[in-house]
C-alpha cells in the first residue's frame, strides 16, 4: 500500500468580539485558536466557539463536526457539518469551507433555523463532503 501524504489545516477566522475557538478530538484540546496542522488523517474532530456558555463537547452552542481523510474508495473521504443538535443550541453565526481541493463547498449557519445544519440525526443531507486527497478546512465563527 502506498503511503499517502496527509496533512490537514485548519485555519480559525472568529470577528466576534468574544470567546476563544476550540478544536476537539476526543477528551484532548487541539488548538483554542491558533492554525492547527494534522499530519495525517483526523477523525471526529468538533469545533465551537467557546463564550463561557458551552459545555467542554460544544453543549449549548454551534458545533462544527469533521473527519477529515484521504479516500480510499468512493464515498470515503472527509466530511464537515454543522450540528444543533440537542444538547446543541445555535450561539454564534458559524461555518466552514474547504480548501485545497472541493474549493468552494461549505457550509455557513447565521441563526437557530438555518437550513444547513443538523436539528434532528436524520438531517444527514447537510453534509459536506469531499473527496479529494489533502483537503484543508477552514473555520468562521460571527
Amino acid at each position: 500500500m502506498p503511503l499517502l501524504t496527509y496533512i490537514a489545516v485548519f485555519l480559525f477566522f472568529y470577528r466576534c468580539g468574544r470567546g476563544t475557538p476550540r478544536l476537539i478530538q476526543g477528551p484532548n484540546v487541539l488548538s483554542t485558536g491558533g492554525d492547527y496542522v494534522s499530519n495525517g488523517p483526523l477523525r471526529g474532530a468538533i469545533a465551537y466557539l467557546q463564550t463561557g456558555s458551552c459545555g467542554f463537547n460544544g453543549e449549548g452552542c454551534t458545533l462544527i463536526e469533521t473527519t477529515l481523510v484521504n479516500p480510499t474508495s468512493p464515498g470515503s473521504g472527509s466530511s464537515t457539518d454543522i450540528s444543533l443538535i440537542s444538547p446543541l443550541k445555535f450561539s454564534v453565526t458559524s461555518g466552514f469551507g474547504y480548501y485545497n481541493g472541493c474549493d468552494g463547498a461549505g457550509a455557513n449557519c447565521e441563526g437557530p433555523s438555518c437550513s444547513t445544519a443538523f436539528k434532528k440525526p436524520s438531517d444527514t443531507h447537510v453534509q459536506v463532503a469531499c473527496q479529494k486527497n489533502d483537503v484543508n478546512l477552514a473555520i468562521t465563527f460571527c
